[in-house]
């Protein structure tokens, strides 16, 4: 009886970890077996396991850990200059009327404008390097951290604000122990969701404004991307960087997840 339980188990375990990778092994399998016969005819087309030793190549040499370092300090410089001001921004608006009135229309005007379409005055800005993609990531972010917190704050159970005010709350104290664990859950998701934004941001940026400088610093994923496009078309290498940005940017998600589950477990995350 034990015996049969333990193998129960186990098996649901192997189940848990197999379905997720399910369709990813079917599509590799599919990959492989096509790759060569659009390779025959066009040449170029990569197989799974040439993407497989691209990555080994990348790795060995330096190139993609120094790219991908690269591109995660500036994720993270912008993200965390976005977060900032788009949570001190909607607080603002939430918390004082005139600035509503003030700062809604800008945002309503700003926020359907992509954020490759700054990399221009980026460039006239800051130059081809790392303070124009962090520009570019922290637009991209701020707008989804924003609206999430500003919908949070709004969605705020006022009877909750006003039972603070009655036993005596200043107007730090709610902020403090009231607003931010209320709104809390929205901030996440607009975080997770301004992380997404960033990282498709990144890699536009980086393609155009991320070169490399004078010291040889890398000059990000989306640069080392553009450089194999350009100048060896070795679309291997190419892949190998669509699938690191992907499987980092999942890795980041799932800790957004982790965090939503923790703060909010009545919510269920996907």
């Amino acid at each position: 009886m034990i015996y049969k339980l333990r193998s129960v188990l186990i098996s649901q375990r192997w189940g848990k970890w197999l379905k997720p990778l399910l369709i990813p092994i079917v599509l590799l399998a599919m990959w492989q077996a096509w790759a060569p016969i659009e390779g025959s005819a066009s040449g170029i087309a990569p197989t799974p396991s040439g993407v497989v030793r691209g990555f080994w190549e990348l790795t060995v040499s330096g190139e993609l850990p120094s790219s991908l370092f690269e591109s995660l300090t500036r994720i993270g410089s912008g993200f965390c200059i976005a977060f900032t001001i788009g949570v001190s921004m909607a607080i603002c608006v939430w918390y004082v009327r005139l600035a509503e009135y003030l700062i809604d229309p800008l945002i309503e005007t700003f926020r359907p404008i992509a954020p490759i379409a700054w990399i221009p005055l980026a460039i006239l800005w800051f130059g081809t390097g790392t303070w124009a993609a962090i520009f570019i990531v922290s637009y991209a972010v701020f707008f989804p951290v924003f609206v999430n917190t500003l919908a949070g704050l709004q969605s705020l159970d006022k009877r909750l604000l006003d039972a603070a005010r009655t036993l005596g709350a200043t107007k730090y104290m709610m902020i403090r122990d009231v607003v931010l664990p209320g709104a809390l859950p929205a901030i996440v998701l607009g975080g997770r969701l301004g992380m997404g934004a960033g990282w498709a941001a990144i890699i536009a940026a980086e393609m155009t404004v991320g070169s490399k400088s004078g010291g040889g610093a890398s000059g990000g994923i989306g640069q080392m991307m553009f450089i194999f496009l350009s100048y060896s078309l070795e679309l291997r290498y190419i892949i190998v960087g669509m699938i690191t940005v992907g499987c980092v940017a999942y890795m980041i998600d799932s800790v957004f997840r982790m965090v939503q589950r923790r703060i909010s477990p009545w919510i269920q995350t996907s």
